[in-house]
């Protein structure tokens, strides 16, 4: 595929990486050439230096061919005006743009149409990241929840601990401790390599363990792996951004929340759109300012300022003070790897939650949704399985006789409104939603040629 990226940011960066491994054809279009230069460097990718909303900038990175154009820079208008021209004088297949702006995602579904603003996807980094701390929120204890099929089934990330149930034991005798459960474990991380789940593998304590079920049995299995933890009540935010003014929101109904935010006028101004906050003007990494509002008594704590240095150090501040958890927004990809070992709980990524979004719409064939995991190594995808049995390598055969890259599991099937945890003998059918994880994210190439069937051999 033809692919023209507009911004060479981290997000531009790190799509192209996916991308170029999977056989396409990237051009990268950026003012930075510098920034261009150490890509092309590293990547087989064209790029151009320029203005990606100039439309000979965009006629010379070959928009006039090219199937997708994909605009992440920072700047919202200039992602929208670079999809508008793309349009109006390429008439470019497909448009996506990140939009950043809450103002303009508020007025998203009377903008973003042909005759107005012609973006066929909008990526809202800051909604998928709210939507990504509200979901951990929800399950104390993971370390990551993606839903699937509309929310029917769920993929899970737990730390086992000691005190867990299976840990000590093997798989095959989960069946035994849930009995009216079913649920498949994908994958398991034993010190950061990955290592296959098979019936005899005996769960560790510290192993990172991802595990799928209907959704609605996701708590009952975490016990099974580390002793549940209480529901989390009191939550602290530093940060009145768009997350956290999100988050808040989003959380304030069910849970005691706090706000710190450190402009007076911005305060002032989610004080009064705000119903059940308690917003406050501090510096979140004030020592006093955390004892005197009792951090120590708090559930979470969850720094989602603009600033990784402001939110990492703030976050162990208030470990330090006594609260049970802390869950941190980073945006450098290489501040993530320091805060792993940490005292910091959970940290969360606006890239990688946007690449995840991004990769959806840019996979082939009937991908409904794309999680990039692992710091990109590893991905868990949804594929709808089209075709029948003549014209599908996939239909009508049972798990075990299909032909799937290494390291990929077969974790569930959706079938209407049925969640069917995948086994060896389970015959997948025509438009079952399939969710497969894959340890190495290089042989997704091989799981959508396994899955691709002609158009005119779909009946």
């Amino acid at each position: 595929m033809k692919i023209v990226i507009i911004g060479a940011g981290q997000v531009g960066g790190t799509l192209a990486e996916n991308l170029v491994g999977e056989r396409n054809e990237i051009t990268l279009i950026d003012t930075n050439s510098e920034i261009l230069r150490e890509l092309q460097d590293k990547m087989d990718l064209q790029v151009v230096t320029g203005h990606g909303s100039h439309p000979d900038v965009l006629k010379k990175a070959g928009a006039e061919d090219a199937e997708l154009v994909i605009a992440v820079t920072s700047d919202d208008s200039v992602n929208m005006i670079a999809c508008q021209i793309c349009y109006s004088l390429f008439n470019t297949a497909s448009k996506i743009a990140r939009i950043r702006s809450a103002k303009i995602l508020k007025y998203q579904e009377q903008l973003f149409q042909n005759d107005n603003i012609p973006v066929d996807h909008v990526i809202a980094p800051e909604q998928l990241v709210t939507r990504d701390i509200a979901r951990l929120i929800d399950y104390p204890g993971a370390l990551q929840v993606l839903e699937f099929a509309g929310g029917k089934v769920s993929l899970v990330a737990v730390k086992a601990y000691y005190g867990g149930l299976l840990v000590g034991h093997a798989l095959s005798t989960l069946r035994e401790h849930i009995p009216n459960i079913d649920t498949r474990v994908a994958a398991i991380y034993r010190n950061g390599k990955p290592i296959r789940p098979l019936g005899t593998t005996v769960i560790e304590a510290d192993d990172e363990v991802f595990f799928i079920a209907a959704t609605i049995h996701i708590r009952a299995v975490m016990n099974e792996l580390q002793k549940l933890e209480p529901a989390y009540k009191r939550i602290m935010i530093a940060g009145g951004g768009n997350i956290g003014a999100g988050l808040a929101k989003m959380l304030e109904k069910n849970h005691q929340v706090k706000l710190i935010e450190h402009t007076p006028k911005r305060a002032a101004y989610l004080a009064s759109e705000l119903n059940d906050t308690l917003v406050f003007v501090g510096d979140s990494s004030d020592q006093e300012l955390l004892v005197e509002e009792h951090i120590d008594q708090f559930d979470v704590f969850i720094a989602v300022t603009n600033d990784d240095e402001a939110n990492i150090m703030s976050s162990l501040l208030a470990k330090r003070l006594g609260v049970r958890k802390a869950m941190v927004l980073i945006q450098r990809s290489a501040y993530i790897d320091l805060v792993h070992g940490s005292n910091i709980d959970i940290a969360v990524s606006p890239q990688h939650a946007t690449i995840s979004a991004l990769l959806t719409h840019v996979r082939k064939g009937s991908i409904d949704n794309v999680y990039s995991l692992r710091g990109g190594a590893a991905e868990a995808i949804e594929i709808v399985a089209k075709g029948n049995e003549k014209s599908s390598k996939v239909i009508g055969r049972a798990i075990a006789s299909l032909k799937l890259p290494p390291g990929t599991t077969i974790g569930a099937i959706v079938r209407d409104e049925e969640v069917v945890i995948a086994h060896s003998n389970t015959v997948i059918q025509a438009e079952d939603h399939v969710i497969l994880f894959l340890v190495n994210k290089k042989y997704i190439s091989d799981v959508e040629k396994l899955f691709y069937v002609d158009p005119l051999q779909f009946f």
